[in-house]
């Protein structure tokens, strides 16, 4: 009742607000045409002042506020893009000034300019556009400090449960914040999931509601489970927690679920796979025309990192490795090398030093780096041959890290869907921490991107990925 309350009035709230800005809009729109007169002078006799146009603005903003109703543009829910708010606002706007043109030149045919409209039509987009930009903004910061954040307890860690922990850790800006899950399956073992604490088993759930601060509960529990899963949201509604339930819809993940609608019955059924071949050779096609665009910068960088390597320290400017890469299959990868010769015979000597998560090794002032080599491992600058993997289609430039062997031989059964597909340069997991994310959580960011790839989402991560480079945190 109270979230109700308060989503009511921040509707007001913004209701009032697009008003303020529509009257702006309208305001520096007959500025424009009037007073400016850009793109097209005023004809003797046909000057009109800003009273002229007055009550034509507060029936237009009338018209407005019922479109954006009727086009759900105060009925944002977290997961709406700002590309989708924006439409609904490009939507209402066409429908209320043709609306509102329509009326008044069948009413004064030549008292209105209708460049005028023109005028408004975008500057009412734009305001209303970059307000709520701004406000998305100022929401991811505050959410960065812990304000306005949803905490969320997960109920269940099976593949559904890992699904909603994968969804909430790629998009921090839907601001929600898994304080834990609960599970009883002894399979899973209720052990942490990366930053994801295990609170206990299900008889446990009372209690941790009234320990921890839970906003809500996401039950991901098998469909047969019915009449727990009755009992838990009863549970939940006596203290006062909002509590919801993922359908566990034939036990598949609901980002491959697909719902439509005839004549008002829901259909249900499946998506097809984004990976599909046509989709695999869209990407591989990405692949190949980035790296041959590269190459001309990079080669001359080729040739100067290897310089600096061969002259550090004596052994192979080149160190090459075996990693497991698409659906288990082992490619030799390639590196400017960045440690001392024969580095890997001390790991074993180093262990303690490790602070990665099993089965990672990774040590942040790893000893056995060269002065060149800790500066390339900083930049990842040492990566750059791994292009050549990219060229023979071992690898591509997104994608999942590929693990060694060994590394591989300890993933969980749930690891193992990071295989699926050609592993990668850089990806989600890079550009949301490097280094500095435990492995369970690396996992869940690839196959967050698994289920979601497309070809925007390659160019997006590639584009982000740049300043990462440069800035170097998390990497060593």
């Amino acid at each position: 009742m109270i979230m109700q309350r308060m989503n009511l009035k921040s509707r007001w709230i913004w209701m009032l607000f697009d008003l303020l800005l529509i009257y702006l809009a309208s305001y520096l729109a007959w500025y424009i045409r009037y007073e400016l007169r850009w793109f097209r002078n005023i004809e003797t006799g046909y000057y009109s002042d800003l009273q002229a146009y007055s009550l034509l603005f507060v029936g237009l903003s009338v018209v407005l506020l019922l479109a954006f109703n009727a086009n759900q543009v105060y009925n944002i829910r977290r997961s709406t893009s700002w590309v989708d708010e924006v439409y609904r606002l490009t939507n209402g706007v066409f429908v209320g000034t043709i609306f509102v043109m329509a009326a008044t030149f069948g009413l004064r045919p030549l008292a209105f300019s209708r460049l005028l409209f023109l005028y408004d039509a975008v500057l009412i987009i734009g305001l209303l556009g970059l307000a709520r930009a701004a406000r998305r903004f100022l929401e991811s910061r505050l959410r960065a400090k812990g304000i306005n954040v949803t905490n969320l307890l997960i109920v269940g860690a099976g593949d559904i449960g890992l699904a909603v922990m994968r969804a909430v850790f790629a998009q921090p800006h839907l601001g929600y914040r898994v304080v834990g899950f609960v599970d009883n399956d002894s399979e899973i073992g209720v052990t942490d999931i990366g930053r994801f604490k295990a609170l206990g088993s299900l008889v446990q759930l009372e209690s941790i509601l009234e320990t921890e601060d839970i906003h809500e509960v996401i039950l991901t529990l098998p469909w047969s489970d019915q009449h727990e899963i009755s009992q838990l949201v009863r549970d939940c509604e006596r203290r006062g927690v909002r509590a919801r339930v993922v359908p566990d819809m034939f036990q598949l993940n609901l980002s491959r679920v697909s719902v439509e609608e005839l004549g008002g019955i829901p259909l249900i059924g499946l998506k097809v796979t984004r990976f599909t071949e046509s989709g695999m050779l869209t990407k591989r096609t990405l692949d190949i025309v980035i790296t041959l665009a590269v190459m001309p910068f990079v080669i001359p960088l080729f040739v100067l990192i290897a310089l600096l390597v061969r002259l550090e320290s004596a052994g192979p400017i080149f160190f090459t490795q075996m990693r497991v890469g698409r659906l288990g299959l082992p490619f030799k990868i390639y590196k400017f090398r960045s440690m001392s010769v024969g580095a890997e015979n001390q790991q074993q000597e180093l262990s303690e030093l490790n602070q990665a998560t099993a089965p990672l090794f990774k040590i942040p002032e790893d000893p056995r780096l060269t002065w060149m080599g800790r500066w390339l491992r900083r930049s990842s600058l040492d990566e750059l041959p791994q292009l050549l993997n990219v060229l023979q289609g071992e690898m591509s430039i997104v994608g999942p890290r590929p693990g060694l062997p060994k590394e591989v031989d300890q993933y969980k059964h749930w690891h193992r869907q990071r295989l699926d597909v050609l592993p990668g340069i850089t990806g989600l997991w890079q550009v949301s921490g490097r280094s500095d994310i435990a492995f369970d959580e690396m996992c869940l960011l690839d196959i967050y991107y698994i289920e979601n790839w497309s070809l925007p989402l390659d160019v997006i991560l590639i584009l982000r990925t740049i300043p990462k480079v440069f800035l170097g945190r998390g990497a060593y």
